[in-house]
């Protein structure tokens, strides 16, 4: 279990932790109305809409106030949320195992508690790390500069230059997706290890097993009393190799002799 404590820190610290940011700059055609250095910043939980920024319109000292597009905070706090109490429940089930494996044991309370909570995690897991996927996508996409310049009444007019100096770094972000679908293939692997520890699992291999012996048992009494029955017909009726003894017995009525006759 320390395993997967140790990846879930790994998931949810490269998505909590993170924080970017992009810089733009406006090239008006009056240099004094420019601003070369447009710096906009975000991160976690990615309440996009509320990062606000100004920009120059080129039209005298009038500055433009916009926002960023999108809210990805319920997909990425529900996938940090899902990484934190996964590796809390790690923690105590390490500490189970290590010091209280009697107490675990005890009445197959444990293995079952176990089970039921390494099934429901998977599932978490799956359900996070593909909501989060999507969200960073969403991300990226409100976050590209390309996008946020075309937000900018300034750009939209030819003799204004608009362009990004530096794009939001991602690397963090698409690590803690990689960390989220590897922690749901953990998880979900080690279903049958917590599996093979519960009831159910002994109670299915006795319920094959008592079937296979009573099978082999009674074939091995079949085969018994067919051998005695064959070796008792075999050799209790004795074979008749010529006429009986009644048969034997009788005497013929006519003469016995050629004296007799005469």
């Amino acid at each position: 279990m320390c395993f997967l404590a140790l990846f879930a820190i790994f998931a949810f610290a490269t998505c909590g932790g993170y924080s970017g940011g992009l810089r733009l700059s406006v090239d008006c055609v009056n240099k004094t109305e420019s601003n070369l250095s447009i710096d906009i910043a975000f991160a976690y939980p990615f309440r996009l809409h509320q990062v606000t920024f100004e920009v120059p319109t080129c039209e005298g000292k009038e500055r433009q106030k916009l926002a960023l597009i999108g809210d990805s905070s319920s997909s990425a706090e529900f996938f940090v949320t899902v990484a934190v109490f996964a590796f809390l429940y790690s923690l105590a089930a390490t500490v189970v195992y290590i010091f209280f494996q009697n107490k675990y044991r005890e009445n197959n309370r444990g293995p079952l508690i176990d089970f039921i909570v390494t099934v429901v995690f998977s599932f978490l897991w799956l359900v996070g790390s593909s909501a989060w996927a999507k969200g960073l996508s969403d991300v990226k996409v409100a976050t590209d500069p390309k996008e946020v310049l075309l937000l900018m009444s300034a750009c939209k007019q030819p003799s204004n230059k608009c362009m990004a100096v530096h794009s939001p770094v991602m690397s963090s972000l698409n690590t803690s997706v990689v960390f989220g679908f590897l922690n749901f293939i953990l998880w979900a692997g080690n279903i049958w290890f917590v599996f093979k520890e519960t009831g159910w699992h002994s109670s299915g291999q006795r319920y094959l097993s008592d079937p296979m012996e009573k099978h082999s048992s009674s074939y091995n009494q079949g085969g018994y009393n067919q051998d005695s029955y064959g070796s008792s017909s075999g050799y209790s009726q004795p074979a008749s190799l010529g006429p009986s003894s009644d048969e034997f017995g009788q005497q013929p009525t006519g003469p016995t002799s050629f004296t007799n006759q005469i």
